[in-house]
C-alpha cells in the first residue's frame, strides 16, 4: 500500500479505536458528493443523467462540513460530478483540512491547472486524477478527445507544485492484461503516490450498458496484470490493501460492507451505497445506519448488486479481515495476489431472480 505514515498511523489508530469500543459499522471513508454536475459525459457514468434542476443543485459549505463532523470517517473522497465546478470546493477542503480529516479530492482534470492555486499543497490533501487507461483507451471512456492529455500535464504541474496526487482508474470492457500494465508502468514513471484501480459498476443510469467488465472476466483480467508486474519485478504503487487485491484476483470470497464507504450527495445520505441510487435516501447518518435494510444488499443477496467487486463497497472489507487475520494480509502483501491455480468459487447468489426455472417456478441452485 503506497499510503503515507502519518495516514496509516491515523487510520490504524481510529480503526483500533472502533474496535475497542465494540462498534460493529462504521465508516472508512466518506464519499462527500456536492455536486452530480460534470463537464464531461461519459459513457459509463450514472451520475450525469438528471435533468438540468438536479444538476445545478450543489451541497453548501455548511452542508459538507456537518457531513464529516457527523460521519467522523478518518478519510473523505470527493467524487462527483466534476468538483473543481463547484466555487466552494477550496472552502470546503480547507474545512475539512482543519478538522485533521485525509481528503481525496476526485477530478478529471480539466480544470485543475485553472483551479490549482486555489489550493495550498498539504499532507490531508490528495488530488486523486480521474484516467482510465492510456490516451485511446482513456479518450475513449470519457467520450472526447485530448482529455488524457490535458490530465498528464496536470498530474505534473500538481507534483511540481508538492501536491499529492493518485490516480483513479476504473477498468471496462475491452481491456488487456499488457494493456493495463503498461498504463501502470507510465503512472509509477511519473512519480504519483498512488493508483486506485477497480472494474466499473454497471450503474442503472449509465448511457451505455456494454461497457462493463463482469463475473470471472474481472478476476482473469486482474490475474494477467499481477502476473505481468511479477515478471517484470514492478512496484506499482497501488493504493489499495493486499487482501483486495486478492480478491480481484479470484482468492479471496468477501461479502460487500456498504456501510464503510457511505455516502452524502445533494438528496440526503444514500441507501445503501455510492453506486446504487435508486434505494432511497435517510436524513442523517445516524438514521442511514439505523434504517438501511442492510441485509437485503450484496453480491449473492440482491441482483443489482451480482457483479459488483468496486473498491467502495469491499476495499472496508478487506480492511476488516487485515485485522482479522493480520499474518495472512502481511504474505500476500509480500509474494503478491496468486496468480495461477484455481479461483476461490463464487458463492451461490439467495436471490432467485434471473435463476433457471421449471415451468416458471424458480429453482434454487444449491452450493
Amino acid at each position: 500500500m503506497s499510503v503515507p505514515l502519518r495516514q496509516q498511523i491515523a487510520v490504524g489508530s481510529y480503526l483500533i479505536k472502533q474496535k475497542l469500543k465494540g462498534v460493529k459499522k462504521y465508516p472508512l471513508v466518506l464519499m462527500l458528493e456536492p455536486l452530480f454536475r460534470c463537464n464531461l459525459a461519459c459513457a459509463g457514468c450514472g451520475k450525469i443523467d438528471y435533468p438540468d434542476d438536479i444538476l445545478n443543485k450543489r451541497l453548501s459549505v455548511q452542508e459538507c462540513l456537518e457531513a464529516v463532523d457527523e460521519c467522523d470517517a478518518p478519510m473523505v473522497s470527493i467524487p462527483g460530478g466534476e468538483p473543481l465546478i463547484h466555487k466552494d470546493m477550496p472552502e470546503i477542503v480547507e474545512g475539512i483540512i482543519a478538522r485533521k480529516k485525509f481528503v481525496y479530492l476526485c477530478t478529471n482534470a480539466l480544470l485543475l491547472k485553472k483551479r490549482i492555486n486555489d489550493y495550498k499543497p498539504s499532507p490531508y490533501l490528495t488530488f486523486s486524477i480521474h484516467l482510465d487507461g492510456n490516451q485511446e483507451r482513456h479518450d475513449h471512456s470519457v467520450c472526447q478527445e485530448g482529455v488524457y492529455d490535458i490530465a498528464v500535464e496536470a498530474i505534473k504541474m500538481a507534483l511540481e507544485k508538492g501536491f499529492r496526487v493518485t490516480i483513479n482508474c476504473t477498468l471496462f470492457q475491452g481491456e488487456t492484461a499488457p494493456e493495463v500494465a503498461e498504463f501502470l508502468d507510465y503512472m509509477t514513471e511519473l512519480g504519483v503516490e498512488g493508483i486506485t484501480i477497480a472494474p466499473g459498476f454497471s450503474y442503472e443510469k449509465a448511457p451505455m450498458q456494454d461497457v462493463f467488465i463482469k463475473g470471472r472476466d474481472v478476476k482473469e483480467l486482474f490475474r494477467g496484470i499481477f502476473k505481468l508486474g511479477k515478471q517484470r519485478k514492478q512496484k506499482w504503487k497501488l493504493n489499495h490493501s493486499s487482501l483486495y487485491l486478492d480478491f480481484l484476483a479470484g482468492n479471496q470470497n468477501y461479502d460487500c460492507t456498504p456501510w464503510g464507504n457511505p455516502t452524502r450527495n445533494i438528496f440526503g445520505w444514500q441507501k445503501p451505497c455510492y453506486l446504487l441510487d435508486n434505494e432511497g435516501y435517510a436524513s442523517s447518518f445516524k438514521e442511514l445506519l439505523s434504517d438501511t435494510p442492510w441485509d437485503k444488499y450484496g453480491s449473492v443477496k440482491n441482483p443489482k448488486c451480482a457483479s459488483c467487486m468496486a473498491h467502495c463497497g469491499y476495499e472496508a472489507t478487506s480492511v476488516e479481515d487485515t485485522l482479522k487475520n493480520p499474518l495472512k494480509a502481511l504474505w500476500v502483501s509480500m509474494v503478491g495476489p496468486k496468480t495461477e491455480g484455481d479461483m476461490l468459487p463464487e458463492k451461490t447468489p439467495e436471490y432467485e431472480d434471473d435463476l433457471p426455472s421449471i415451468k416458471g417456478i424458480p429453482v434454487k441452485i444449491e452450493s
